[in-house]
């Protein structure tokens, strides 16, 4: 099933509409044109309807449902300003401790934008932040250390609620120099034959060693680390090849390397990136209002701090979810 349509899905439509073009639109707004076409195909596809007329090499212009469409879009934005102005009036509301943990590998790419942009919106907040795997995160929820946690659906537990809000399917790295590194896409027979590097962390490590079962091949392990970065490094060095699910903006590694990211052909489960919390405790405003933010500003088209998804396959994941 689709979801719903979010305000920056919103916005990215209407900068096209005005622009005449994906890529007028990119420049105007500072966002890739892979992001907004994503968003775009999306709106069309929940709506049931083409809202734009794709001239080749000319642009694009609205079809007539399309401006009744981006009228009816703008009102909706200027409505949603006028909630923020609302909002920014009564900003004591929102005030008191958040505590907030975040995936080890996920923290530097999402936490910036998403947890301390929070701050900023809410000075009357007071952030504190924690980083670990999975299984610390949780238990750091169970204990009342934290108040909500940044990470993916890797176990799911009674005493613990998740809602998910993007989906991450694996993808490969390898290094410039790899064999595999020409290919836009591989399997995990072409994968077979090389040393993988991997990312050994709970619950995560079971998740890349589940693509071989599945595929039902045998992987040759020559690293491990507990670090994404590390990995990336190693790859990098040509160490060997890696999974991911986060996608980095860089494709250079710490020192320098230059990391090359391929898509994984076949059906896998994606990992599914939410927040989740202690389900025997209420939230408080100040929680239920970072969860609204991270509802609002993470999506499978936009995750803060990530690479778009270049090679994301909307149709798979829902067929993919649907199944998992």
């Amino acid at each position: 099933m689709l979801s719903r349509i979010t305000q920056r899905q919103l916005e990215y439509f209407v900068a096209s509409g005005e622009a005449g073009s994906i890529s007028a639109a990119a420049e105007r707004i500072h966002v890739s044109s892979p992001s907004i076409s994503a968003a775009i195909t999306h709106m069309e596809a929940e709506l049931g309807i083409q809202l734009f007329i794709r001239h080749h090499a000319q642009g694009i212009s609205l079809t007539a449902v399309g401006r009744q469409v981006m009228q009816e879009a703008k009102l909706i934005l200027e409505q949603m300003t006028n909630l923020y102005t609302i909002a920014s009036e009564s900003l004591n509301t929102v005030r008191g401790p958040l505590r907030v943990g975040c995936l080890e590998s996920l923290a530097p790419m999402i936490t910036p934008e998403l947890v301390f942009g929070f701050g900023r919106a809410f000075p009357g907040v007071r952030l504190t932040q924690a980083e670990g795997n999975h299984e610390e995160l949780l238990e750091k929820l169970r204990s009342g250390e934290l108040d909500i946690a940044l990470t993916y659906d890797l176990v799911t537990s009674p005493d613990i609620d998740f809602q998910p809000l993007a989906h991450l399917p694996p993808y490969v790295m390898v290094g410039e120099y790899h064999p595999l590194a020409s290919l836009s896409a591989v399997s995990m027979q072409d994968l077979e034959a090389y040393p993988v590097v991997l990312l050994d962390t709970p619950w995560s490590r079971d998740y890349f060693l589940s693509l071989f079962m599945q595929a039902g091949t045998t992987p040759n392990i020559i690293m491990r680390s507990t670090n994404l970065e590390t990995v990336r490094a190693m790859v990098g060095n040509g160490i060997g090849y890696s999974f991911a699910n986060a996608r980095p903006k860089s494709n250079i590694s710490q020192d320098g390397k230059r990391v090359i990211r391929l898509r994984l052909a076949g059906a896998h489960r994606p990992m599914k990136l939410g927040y989740a919390t202690a389900s025997n405790t209420q939230l408080s405003r100040v929680v239920s209002a970072f969860a609204e933010r991270c509802r609002m500003f993470v999506s499978d088209q936009y995750i803060p701090g990530m690479a778009p998804p270049s090679f994301f396959d909307p149709h798979a994941v829902r067929v993919l979810s649907e199944v998992g």
